[in-house]
């Protein structure tokens, strides 16, 4: 039996079945005739004592740990024989939290271990766990105490929590599910899985993140419940008054994380979990993929076309068919007889180079990274000490063990000769792991787990993150002080500190656009705001309309790449005729417009754990109506859209949050807090820019590193009142923002019904090439008299269009324009 491998795959339990099924080991077997396995409970508490920041409460018998991990999160963990497994995390960025102070103190019934920010109390007769604010307000509670029920197969324990679920209590989160935003009334199982063309509804996908936001009263709190085994989460789909959640194995470990705001909930995750690096600039470009672009030619041609036809795009990829085979980290001669060449070629018209490397290495002597592995003993080995071999793209496969840190270490230097070819970006896929035939791999497969060792069961959802950690840091040393560029199929908790990630294989329909924006939104509130979906569809043929529609939504979801199976017709802008090419274009360009925006949203990612895409319910929590909003969502805190999701759709209801919001194409103003009907003109989206804000925009450029800004364009969107923009530049490709070379600028404008003042300050050492800021007023009240720049008259200019625009020195520290 494997140390720290506690419970069976397959297990039935009371919460996986209703309450109407015993658990199958419960069943009486006529030729084992096994007893009966309890559930066990914590009772009452008997004793308590404290180690630095982590408090130990006991029933005689089972130890709970009660650590305080920061003044805002507090670590819940149960040791049902009152000894704790070793404490380790995939999932958690190492970090030192700090912790202004903390105290436990014991009442007539309870003990209540405070930080200055929230209160966790432990009832003595019941051991029920509860978490409130300072001034008693309750934000989470135990429904019934910890339990666990012994693993007879496996050993160790199902482990279970159920809390209380209030009435109208919202929750969001959870990774990639496919279905509605609201979590509530849902049954969730997290077990990674390759789910080609899946369905609305349709459970597990690819990815695990065992993390949720519950909002209640319109005030947050979140719950992570880091355990790699499969788990399972209700929310009040058997009982209405009650959320569980539970495991095969591991630990009943998770993190309780105080609000009030869902952002802060979020940022505060990112606190324990890390945020996404910050990518190349090229990488938030337009991106064209198919299954596959084979042979060069055909790569060449697409390029060609591109930039023939003015159409943006940044990196061009190359599926399983470049390689020899279907072997990993090699060339297939005849489709590709000089891919350095090629590489460069491409390059040089400003395109970069992403290739997929999937985790299956084929059986092969003459294969050298086959030898290698099996000479060191890098690949996963079953129970009884056989090989992991199972079927893939290249046929017979045996699979690295990406859990050991020597086979991750080997693994990144395998991308040595690819990037000396001049690739620039890697895609991990079949990460899950996926295996033909039975799905993947089985449950005795072991696993090294950073020396602390399991099965399959335990490894299974962190395989596709360690491959990729694998990847980002190997890629790290290749490209010495460049970024790497990484997507990843597969992920658990945490995988944002390496890569990207997409939504899988998904369908060309309109369902499944929907999917999407909804998979964007949740993924983001999960951690994991660096993310896309194969615009057009995976597999499936999209009609012209279908696709369009896809590609507006394309441009404000963070990762922006067209994808498609090899069975569908061609899907490039072009490919479905001139009046469609013409639309597609025109929305790409938009995305280059806007990436000094996106970038800047990038970096609060990076820096202050702020999400990308921001669901309503976000944006204004304290509202009951928008807990359910859908359609609309936020990129950043200054840009909201509202996707069109239906075919022939002429107009839309879209709801503003309060304020004031410019339509993006003409400029037109309304009023926020309530609900608009939109205009859906096939070549415009409802696109609405938040009043106030100061939004930077490129031009047009074929591809980020094209052309030298010569001046940043600001646009100012008038609105009364105080309010602050971020704009944010560096290198676009290095790791020196890391020593502070980088520019990040405050704009704080200030309206008035008859003035505007615009203040800028300015953090970091990077120095911009441009000289000049061409400023754009929308939406002025008043008429200008006069503009001065840091006391000195300005001149001001107005178009026929009636919008004003001045030139300013970049360095520039007050702006005063008068009416």
């Amino acid at each position: 039996m494997l140390e720290d491998d506690n419970l069976n795959q397959t297990t039935l339990n009371e919460e996986e079945n209703d309450g109407t099924l015993e658990s199958m080991h419960h069943v009486n077997n006529p030729v084992l005739d096994l007893p009966k396995i309890e559930k066990k409970y914590l009772e009452n508490v008997v004793s308590h004592n404290q180690n630095d920041k982590s408090y130990y409460f006991s029933d005689g018998k089972a130890t709970v740990e009660i650590k305080i991990v920061t003044d805002e999160i507090v670590r819940v963990r149960l040791a049902p024989q009152g000894t704790f497994l070793e404490d380790f995390s995939y999932a958690l960025a190492k970090k030192d939290h700090r912790v202004s102070i903390h105290q436990c103190k014991e009442e007539e019934d309870h003990y209540s271990v405070h930080t200055n920010t929230i209160s966790c109390r432990i009832n003595k007769e019941d051991f029920l766990i509860s978490f409130s604010d300072r001034a008693g307000k309750l934000f989470n509670a135990d429904q019934a105490p910890m339990h666990w029920e012994e693993n007879p197969d496996f050993g160790g324990y199902y482990v279970y929590s159920t809390k209380i679920a209030f009435e109208n209590e919202a929750f969001y989160g959870l990774g990639d599910k496919a279905t509605k935003l609201n979590l509530r009334g849902k049954r969730l199982k997290n077990w990674n899985s390759d789910t080609y063309a899946f369905a609305y509804d349709q459970d597990p996908l690819y990815k695990t993140i065992p993390f949720y936001i519950g909002l209640k009263d319109g005030e947050a709190y979140g719950i992570f419940f880091d355990n790699t085994f499969k788990t399972y989460f209700d929310f009040a789909a058997e009982d209405q008054g009650k959320t569980s959640f539970w495991s095969e194995g591991g630990e009943l470990q998770y993190y309780y994380i105080h609000g009030p705001h869902i952002i802060d909930v979020i940022r505060r995750y990112h606190t324990l979990t890390g945020t996404h690096y910050l990518p190349p600039l090229w990488a938030i470009g337009y991106h064209q993929c198919r299954w596959s672009y084979y042979p060069e030619a055909n790569v060449r041609k697409v390029a060609e076309e591109f930039r023939k036809r003015q159409i943006p795009c940044d990196a061009i990829y190359l599926d399983i068919d470049y390689m020899d085979g279907y072997r990993c980290f090699t060339w297939n001669k005849q489709y590709f007889p000089n891919p350095k060449k090629m590489i460069a070629d491409l390059a040089n018209e400003g395109f970069k180079t992403v290739v997929m490397i999937d985790p299956g290495i084929k059986v092969d002597e003459n294969y050298w990274v086959f030898r290698e592995g099996k000479e060191n003993r890098y690949f996963c080995r079953r129970g009884d000490d056989y090989f992991m071999e199972g079927f893939v793209w290249p046929g017979r496969c045996q699979f690295p063990d990406f859990t050991n840190p020597e086979v991750r270490q080997w693994w990144g230097t395998l991308y040595q000769g690819l990037v000396e070819d001049g690739v620039a970006g890697f895609w991990n896929d079949m990460n899950e792991p996926a295996v033909f035939g039975r799905g993947t791999f089985p449950d005795d497969v072991r696993h090294q787990y950073d020396g602390h060792r399991g099965s399959h069961r335990k490894a299974h959802n962190v395989y596709g993150m360690q491959m990729v950690r694998a990847t980002y840091d190997g890629l790290k040393k290749l490209y010495k002080n460049k970024r790497p560029f990484t997507i990843t199929r597969a992920a658990y908790a945490g995988t944002q500190r390496y890569s990207s990630v997409w939504t899988g294989d998904n369908l060309a329909s309109w369902e499944h656009l929907k999917l999407g924006t909804l998979q964007l939104q949740r993924l983001s509130t999960s951690g994991m705001s660096f993310c896309g979906t194969d615009i057009g569809g995976f597999t499936g043929e999209p009609d012209g309309e279908l696709f369009t529609r896809w590609m507006q939504f394309g441009v404000f979801s963070p990762f922006m790449r067209v994808h498609s199976a090899g069975d569908t017709r061609d899907r490039e802008p072009w490919s479905f005729g001139e009046d469609w090419e013409k639309i597609n274009k025109k929305f790409i360009e938009l995305r280059y417009q806007l990436l000094p925006y996106i970038y800047t949203c990038f970096w609060e990612q990076t820096k202050y754990g702020y999400p990308i895409l921001r669901p309503i319910s976000m944006v204004e929590q304290h509202i009951p109506t928008n807990w359910q909003r859908e359609e609309e969502f936020c990129f950043g805190d200054k840009i909201l859209v509202s996707p069109v999701l239906q075919p022939g759709q002429k107009s839309k209801i879209v709801y503003l949050p309060a304020g004031d919001w410019f339509y993006y194409f003409n400029n037109a103003v309304y009023v926020g807090g309530k609900e608009h009907t939109i205009a859906t003109p096939l070549d415009e989206m409802p696109l609405f820019i938040r009043g106030g804000s100061v939004i930077p925009e490129y031009p047009v450029m074929q591809y980020t590193g094209e052309k030298k800004v010569e001046e940043l364009q600001l646009n100012i969107y008038f609105s009364e009142g105080v309010h602050r923009s971020y704009v944010y530049s560096d290198h676009g490709d290095t790791f020196a923002y890391e020593q502070d070379i980088y520019l990040e600028k405050c704009f704080t404008v200030s309206g008035l019904k008859d003035s505007l003042s615009i203040k800028q300050t300015r953090d970091g050492l990077f120095t911009e090439r441009y000289e000049e800021y061409k400023l754009q007023l929308i939406g002025l009240p008043f008429r200008v008299k006069k503009v001065k720049t840091d006391g000195i008259d300005t001149k001001i200019q107005q178009d026929e269009q009636g919008r004003y625009w001045i030139n300013v020195a970049r360095e520039f520290d007050n702006i005063l324009i008068e009416g």
